[in-house]
């Protein structure tokens, strides 16, 4: 039996992240819509527009990912919670290492306000290698780190995790069929990777077991995002 994100086709379940200004995340949008579905709303565009930019996405028909990585005390991740559903974001984020009462808080705000937002719990930042993480205070690797908080997410009831494409076959062996599995760091091959460490192509990390994957520069920055976005669609 299929799990639930599995009925839609990998082309629609890959997010085009706009991290950018207004202007060019609204042109981003009408230029691909009827292509892409998905669209992630993160701190740059969010913190400049408020929840008004997730009104006016749903409005064009797309489905909001709202990557604002709660971490604070549970009550005020519920709130925050509660917030962002309320604007109509399809998923959430929050950091893991909050803890498991504060992202069980977060859930019990979704569940009571109706609505069928996904819950995502941040692992470790694909921006951070073994060296950065282990700078932190983390004895343990990077691959036990993840692992650790999926479990932590896992007992909170949440939705499913963000985590880099590298450890997507874990995480899908760890959490199961149903849960999703959200990665960043997704390049095409031979595309620039940025700020990114921990990486892989489009159709690597689904193949790996991700639900969704996130794009962002390698779409908005190209000289013809909607090609852009076909190529990879296409390779999926």
């Amino acid at each position: 039996m299929l799990a639930a994100y599995e009925s839609a086709p990998r082309a629609d379940r890959v997010i085009v992240a706009l991290d950018c200004d207004r202007a060019t995340a609204l042109d981003l949008a009408k230029k691909l819509q009827g292509k892409a579905k998905w669209l992630k709303v993160g701190m740059t565009l969010y913190y400049a527009e408020g929840p008004a930019i997730v009104e006016i996405f749903k409005l064009l028909g797309y489905k909001v990912f709202l990557d604002l990585k709660f971490h604070d005390i549970p009550h005020q991740v519920a709130g925050a919670a509660a917030s962002a559903v309320e604007a109509g974001a399809d998923m959430i984020t929050m950091h893991a290492v909050g803890g498991v009462p504060m992202m069980e808080a977060a859930q019990n705000a979704v569940d009571e306000s109706g609505t069928d937002a996904d819950t995502l719990a941040i692992t470790v930042l694909t921006s951070m290698d073994d060296a950065t993480l282990a700078a932190t205070g983390v004895t343990r690797g990077m691959q036990d780190q993840v692992k650790q908080l999926a479990l932590c997410a896992q007992e909170a009831g949440l939705s499913g995790v963000v985590a880099s494409p590298q450890e997507a076959a874990m995480l899908r062996e760890l959490l199961g069929p149903d849960a999703l599995i959200v990665t960043p760091g997704v390049r095409p091959a031979g595309a620039d990777l940025g700020d990114q460490s921990r990486v892989a192509t489009p159709k690597a990390a689904f193949d790996a077991g991700a639900s969704h994957i996130v794009v962002g520069r390698p779409i908005t920055q190209a000289d013809d995002p909607v090609a852009a976005f076909e190529r990879i669609a296409a390779e999926l």
